[in-house]
């Protein structure tokens, strides 16, 4: 493990696609998509995309480190990735990710926006597609794998989609939303199934409910006491000409918002790590130590949560302070 394998590019297109495409199911592609919906789409929208992605994922990576099914073998395939070869490989995260984002977001706007149902199923099947093909391509999964990441997640958004309406509802109006958005996902990741060895799922599956948890915890807030800084107005997807001012808009709250999200994430890794570093008597470039279950899930989830609260709560007050509401 973690050692390059040599390999020569033979179609760049395919290449460049593919490794684009498998971005789409990583942190690079959470962090602007999911935070952009909520920004400059819907609140709505967004809840129940970023919900339905912390069940999702955590499910996948759970069943990963259950089954302990394993990767292609090295050769005869060529891995283009090496961070994720430590980890199991079924069921495809990527696969599940995409398959939830996608037809999430495609089902939460069918019926509150104007556009082609066809155009939007054809774009949500393009999208999971490409992502699940690049898993294949970059040598992370057998078909076997990714097949089952989409089937299982269209299973879950199945089960789900009936209680959609009831879960946001109780998510806005619960008065043990915050408490138990903070308890479920650190008794989960404190509980996390043991390996015999270091693999980086469980670090990831805390990132994930720890920035679902800050979410959700900004979402009560602002039920609570705040007016709704956006809807769907905002962001007509039905209007065939964007004018240039709804584009200049967009894309400053994007940019501002990305700006405090980075930055967020990168003061609180600093904070924390320096505080557990304290704690635990190990300096903050100990990636052993970093790796142990009382530094790990503490440092991730604390990251997370305050990246996933700056997100929905500091972001759009700073909107609306800047004119951009």
């Amino acid at each position: 493990q973690g050692c390059a394998q040599k390999y020569i590019v033979k179609n760049y297109f395919y290449y460049y696609l593919f490794k684009f495409s498998a971005a789409l199911g990583e942190e690079i592609f959470y962090i602007t998509f999911l935070p952009f919906t909520y920004w400059n789409i819907d609140h709505s929208v967004s809840r129940r995309m970023i919900i339905i992605w912390s069940i999702v994922m955590y499910i996948g990576q759970v069943s990963k480190d259950i089954l302990k099914w394993p990767r292609p073998l090295s050769p005869p395939v060529v891995k283009l990735e090496m961070r994720t070869d430590a980890e199991y490989g079924m069921p495809s995260t990527h696969a599940m990710a995409a398959t939830a984002i996608s037809f999430s977001f495609l089902t939460a706007t069918t019926n509150q926006y104007k556009y082609p149902f066809e155009l939007g199923l054809v774009a949500a099947f393009v999208f999971s597609m490409l992502v699940c093909l690049s898993r294949l391509y970059t040598g992370m999964h057998t078909v076997l794998d990714v097949i089952g990441g989409a089937l299982i997640s269209a299973v879950l958004l199945m089960l789900l989609y009936p209680a959609w309406d009831t879960i946001d509802h109780l998510l806005l109006t619960s008065p043990f939303c915050p408490l138990l958005s903070i308890v479920v996902p650190l008794v989960l990741c404190y509980n996390y199934p043991k390996l015999d060895y270091y693999s980086p799922t469980r670090g990831d599956t805390t990132t994930i409910l720890g920035a679902g948890a800050g979410a959700t915890v900004g979402f009560w807030l602002n039920n609570q006491y705040a007016a709704p800084a956006y809807t769907g107005e905002n962001l007509q997807l039905g209007i065939p000409l964007i004018t240039s001012k709804i584009v200049v808009v967009v894309l400053a709250r994007f940019f501002v918002g990305i700006f405090v999200v980075l930055l967020t994430r990168q003061l609180m890794k600093s904070v924390v790590l320096g505080m557990l570093g304290y704690r635990y008597k190990f300096p903050i470039g100990d990636l052993e130590a970093r790796r142990r279950l009382e530094v790990e899930v503490p440092y991730k989830f604390i990251t997370y949560s305050s990246v996933g609260f700056s997100a929905t709560v500091i972001v759009p007050l700073l909107h609306k302070l800047l004119g951009l509401m």
